[in-house]
């Protein structure tokens, strides 16, 4: 998508900027203009940075109207005047328009913004809204309900959008360590299925079948020597590598059922 620059919108120069890197953003935060879907990026600037207010700028980092449309504020990395205690950390990114004037092309823009976003820094951020770290309405019920749903974008097949690399390591670390199946041999301090415990029980299975079939093989060599001393005492020839063939043979040909006891009961 296209952002619309701050030439492109008339921006005012700022009075002041400070700027910070992007280990430093860890959050991703939805406001709302709480005004008409009229408002132009421009007006809302100038009561920013009216008497009534008194900031350097436009306090957002983004702003999105009601046809999609993308607007730079203060952009990636220069610190915001959206959400006390979160400007340094959070980028901040403005609706314009009421509670309930979210659109499909809004929502799907400020997704592609966090996307964007994510993209960058090269890592996940937490999505939230205004509420979530100031107390406020903010941004509206209708936006925050689709903030916590994981903020989704219309259209898409599934109605949200692909998974982020990072979304998509946090659902597998999740699934893989904590499906709550009781392990058949488990820790009390683990009671529970991890990937770890998956690997540790099936190599300690693992080491008990070899150690069983070293323990086969060896009884297979002395029952072999068994049998060659008895059918010599009877005057009789016996090629003991052949008998041991054999009985190797045989033993492959059974198959072996491993029952793995019920722990769930």
């Amino acid at each position: 998508m296209d952002i619309i620059s701050r030439a492109g919108w008339g921006a005012r120069a700022p009075r002041s900027r400070s700027t910070v890197s992007w280990g430093t953003r860890t959050e991703f935060i939805v406001h709302y203009s709480e005004g008409p879907t009229t408002q132009t990026v421009r007006s809302i600037q100038d009561f920013h940075m009216g008497p009534d207010r008194g900031w350097a700028d436009v306090g957002y980092n983004f702003l999105v109207d009601v046809k999609g449309r993308i607007y730079e504020g203060r952009g990636w990395l220069t610190v915001g005047a959206h959400a006390p205690d979160h400007n340094s950390i959070g980028i901040g990114v403005c609706m314009i328009g009421r509670d309930g004037d979210a659109t499909p092309a809004a929502l799907r823009s400020i997704r592609w913004l966090y996307d964007e976003a994510v993209r960058r820094k090269g890592g996940g951020l937490k999505k939230l809204g205004h509420r979530d770290v100031y107390s406020t309405s903010c941004p509206g019920d209708q936006l925050y309900k689709w903030v916590r749903a994981g903020m989704p974008a219309p259209g898409s097949e599934d109605d949200d959008m692909p998974l982020t690399k990072d979304d998509a390591k946090l659902i597998a670390d999740a699934v893989w360590r904590r499906d709550e199946i009781p392990a058949p041999v488990a820790d009390p301090k683990n009671p529970n299925w991890w990937g770890q415990s998956h690997l540790v029980d099936h190599g300690r299975r693992l080491r008990e079948i070899l150690a069983r079939l070293d323990a086969q093989n060896a009884a297979l060599g002395e029952l072999s020597k068994t049998l060659a001393a008895l059918a010599a005492d009877r005057g009789q020839q016996v090629d003991a590598d052949a008998l041991i063939a054999r009985i190797e043979a045989a033993i492959e040909s059974i198959t072996v059922r491993i029952d793995v006891p019920d722990q769930a009961s």
